[in-house]
């Protein structure tokens, strides 16, 4: 086999690959005699078919498993003899010429054809110690841990029946069937639902046009879908439910004791609290940790100014465009209604997607020099954490996990990328900072988005339904 290189500009390579004819001959002689061995042939005993009547029979399609071998097989000796490491699957350029390729596979030709690849740059990791991350971290004050607890001990409450009119903070008990352009829809009907209005459970302005509703009521309780609902299908539809109150009951007093906890399953009202200021600081922990990562990989995008794989980049950018232009058009909004136009669009997250990608390969070398590993246990929890956002599809969405591996390898990325994150903050300069929660959970104006792509998603139908989220919960 005969390698040289035709292209070397940037990142760009293209290698020549000649296989002599000669070489080609000698692999199918090393096929047909294995075969001679196997084959068993009318007229002829075991092991005695002649290699010359092999060939007449099997020749060419021994020979294009030979080069679909070669093919399959060059591109990774080539890159492990070379020392390099292609951002992409290697493109394979060929002969498309029907006379070529017969010469080939009849033995009569070399085999020649392409490489064309881009290769990961070389990054010299350094030393970290000068990076500095300020880490705001917010004391969780003891009103907001007595009213989340109100608001969880909310779902023990004790209701009766009562006349009169609905109000804020009472239950209604009813029966509801909604309907989009006419027709019901999965997910959208329910007998005997509970809903305590004022609780934001169900889809904006549903539980406001029940507030004066009296048991008996028959209602028509007309609402939009946000843009953003979970189902796509209704995603910012008109909807109208027809709604039958059946019960209004008001709440008794709330008292935080022991006796309120354990209708919540808990040994305390101690214990409530506990549990509620770490959902608290947990929640806060999660604003704290994206604000010190994006310190991070400010700071790694000033260190690390190398040249990013154009096919990765032009993969990403895709990538985010088509997701901008879909948030676009499910919120009927044009570019110049976010005050720039198509082109400067382009430009800015074309910039974006080059420092997702230079970042990605930063943090992936850095990651590997440190030893950071993924575990099968941890893609496992990550796709039962895939499973839990989809109630109801779970053998669905397991056996789109099992039947896709790249979906599942599509998970470790993310993982990889935040034990590398954490191996960083072992070594840089972290200097806690108390701060407000508005201070905390306030946006970074003109800030870039992450490193790395979202994570991807099976493509699965969530339960279409009016609620909006779940209950809060001390769990």
């Amino acid at each position: 086999m005969q390698v040289s290189e035709t292209l070397n500009e940037g990142l760009k390579r293209e290698i020549k690959i000649v296989v002599p004819k000669a070489d080609l001959q000698n692999k199918l002689g090393d096929k047909l005699e294995d075969a001679k061995q196997k084959v068993q042939l009318k007229g002829f005993r075991p092991g005695k078919v002649p290699v010359s009547h092999l060939r007449r029979m099997y020749g060419k399609s021994f020979m294009a498993e030979i080069v679909n071998e070669i093919i399959n097989d060059t591109p990774r000796s080539v890159l492990a003899d070379r020392g390099e490491k292609s951002a992409t699957q290697p493109e394979i350029d060929m002969t498309e010429d029907e006379k070529e390729a017969e010469k080939v596979l009849s033995g009569d030709a070399d085999f020649e054809f392409s490489l064309k690849y881009e290769i990961i740059p070389a990054i010299e990791i350094g030393d970290f110690s000068a990076i500095k991350v300020t880490r705001p971290v917010v004391d969780v004050p003891a009103d907001e841990v007595e009213e989340q607890v109100k608001r969880v001990a909310q779902s023990a409450a004790e209701y009766s029946a009562k006349d009169g009119k609905a109000e804020n903070g009472d239950r209604v008990t009813m029966d509801y069937t909604g309907k989009v352009d006419g027709e019901a829809f999965e997910g959208g009907a329910d007998t005997d639902a509970n809903l305590v209005l004022g609780s934001g459970q169900f889809i904006p302005g549903f539980e406001d046009q029940l507030v004066g509703a009296k048991a008996g009521d028959e209602k028509q309780v007309k609402v939009t879908f946000p843009e953003d609902y979970g189902a796509a299908h209704l995603a910012g539809k008109e909807a109208v439910f027809d709604v039958t109150v059946k019960e209004i009951a008001s709440a008794g007093e709330i008292v935080i004791d022991d006796e309120t906890a354990g209708k919540l399953g808990l040994e305390s009202a101690e214990r409530l609290r506990e549990l509620v200021r770490e959902q608290i600081e947990s929640q806060y922990g999660s604003a704290t940790r994206q604000k010190v990562k994006r310190q991070l990989l400010d700071a790694l995008d000033e260190q690390y100014k190398i040249e990013s794989p154009s096919k990765l980049v032009e993969t990403e950018f895709n990538n985010i465009w088509a997701q901008i232009t879909h948030d676009l058009e499910q919120a009927g909004k044009t570019f110049e209604d976010e005050e720039t136009t198509e082109d400067e669009a382009r430009e800015e997250y074309m910039r974006l997607a080059e420092r997702r990608v230079r970042l990605g390969l930063v943090l992936s070398e850095i990651g590997e020099k440190a030893g950071v590993s993924v575990s099968e246990q941890e893609l496992q929890n990550a796709v039962m954490n895939q499973v839990r956002q989809y109630p109801g599809q779970e053998q669905q969405i397991f056996e789109f996990f099992r039947s896709n591996p790249d979906a599942v390898a599509n998970l470790r990325a993310p993982i990889f990328e935040e034990k590398t994150v954490d191996h960083l903050l072992t070594v840089v300069d972290v200097t806690d900072k108390t701060v407000t929660k508005e201070e905390l959970l306030a946006d970074d104006e003109d800030a870039p988005k992450e490193a790395a792509p979202a994570e991807k998603k099976p493509a699965a139908k969530k339960k279409a339904a009016p609620k909006k989220k779940k209950a809060d919960s001390a769990e």
